[in-house]
């Protein structure tokens, strides 16, 4: 069983600390953050290099200012008190552990015999507090929150959302994310193949529908251009059904609206680490792909509307691949992705309205959606 937050003295902390544990203050409040360290947008080794330190300067920064999201985020590591007089940061240590002082044998030993005092007691939500009975699936009692849903959905916890009654609709709205390229990848293998032979044949000419004089012959060496255009078509397609569809703003005294965009998207919001949640459920995939193929099957010859369709696909595929690793992955500093991901996880954290690129940024610039960039000013 776990035990209450309590007092820590700091010989316990540098004790748990050296067992693996992370565990930072802020003042005197302890947080636990082992399970989280993997997840941090500013990487794994910046939280490992702070264990054991009080971390209420860091959180206003700079580099980053916290949001008060962030900071509410924090408290679901509430593990307790630092013990009066023990508040004081230890010295940082040049390789990287946190701590610098020697930590006594007797003390490791110590907390790694008396688990009854020491197992952290996590708290990710405050369930009595909270609008929604999580015992309970939420779909169908988040319609009744009204006014207050928006302000309710937007403050992200730890925790798993379970949606349906049903056992079977809930196994359906969960997917692992290798699910997605599993079943996806060989399709935009096999239709790239049969893009290409047919467009090998020569009988693919564009506007020929119109006119046969004036018509213009797509050869098979086309067909990475055409599939090139897809894949841009896609991230066009990707950041306006995310800003528009899934960050539409449902009517407060619309129950259905409500509950529809927790299910298309509220729900990531509101528990932006589920895992089972981060891409799309191959099932209703289908559905939507199969809608937009019949759209390019009716603007363009059959070929060529299947050829910008795989890059499309493939675009997609890419698309959730990266959405996982921007809430799993630990990229290195200062490459694309490390960038992209503390660029994601402000949208989750602090603008809603705006940063809704998300396998790139590139779309927010034209459409004046990029999230700004935090300044600080020099102190005197």
């Amino acid at each position: 069983a776990t035990a209450g937050p309590r007092s820590f003295s700091a010989a316990e902390v540098r004790a748990l600390c050296a067992q693996g544990a992370c565990l930072v203050s802020c003042h005197r409040r302890l947080y636990d953050l082992s399970g989280f360290v993997r997840l941090h947008p500013g990487g794994e080794q910046l939280l490992r290099r702070r264990a054991g330190t009080d971390v209420s300067a860091a959180l206003d920064g700079p580099p980053h200012r916290h949001s008060a999201n962030a900071r509410r985020w924090l408290e679901q590591y509430y593990v307790g008190e630092i013990e009066p007089g023990d508040e004081q940061v230890p010295p940082r240590d040049p390789t990287g552990t946190g701590l610098s002082e020697t930590v006594d044998e007797k003390e490791v030993v110590a907390a790694a015999q008396t688990p009854e005092q020491t197992d952290l007691c996590y708290r990710t939500v405050e369930v009595e507090k909270d609008l929604v009975d999580w015992q309970k699936p939420l779909l169908w009692q988040v319609g009744y929150l009204g006014e207050k849903y928006d302000e309710w959905v937007h403050q992200p916890v730890d925790r798993p959302i379970r949606l349906f009654h049903s056992d079977f609709l809930e196994f359906l709205s969960k997917t692992a994310w290798y699910v997605v390229f599993m079943v996806w990848t060989p399709v935009v293998l096999y239709l790239s193949w049969v893009s290409y032979t047919s467009l090998a044949q020569g009988n693919t000419r564009l506007f020929s529908s119109f006119t046969t004089e004036y018509s213009i012959p797509v050869h098979k060496y086309y067909f990475p251009f055409i599939f090139l255009l897809g894949m841009i078509l896609w991230s066009l397609l990707e950041y306006l059904i995310h800003r528009f569809v899934f960050h539409m703003k449902p009517p407060a005294s619309n129950y259905y609206l409500i509950t529809l965009h927790f299910l298309l998207h509220g729900q990531h919001h509101k528990s932006p680490f589920d895992s089972s949640r981060l891409v799309f459920p191959p099932v209703p995939a289908s559905l939507v792909i199969g809608f937009f193929y019949g759209v390019l099957r009716l603007l363009l010859p059959e070929v060529l509307g299947l050829s910008v369709f795989v890059g499309g696909l493939c675009g997609y595929v890419i698309y959730d691949m990266m959405h996982y690793y921007l809430h799993y992955g630990s990229p290195k500093k200062g490459t694309y992705l490390y960038g992209l991901k503390a660029y994601h996880v402000k949208h989750h954290f602090e603008h809603q309205k705006s940063g809704f690129g998300i396998s790139t940024r590139f779309w927010d610039y034209p459409f004046r959606t990029l999230i700004p960039e935090e300044t600080f000013k020099k102190e005197d």
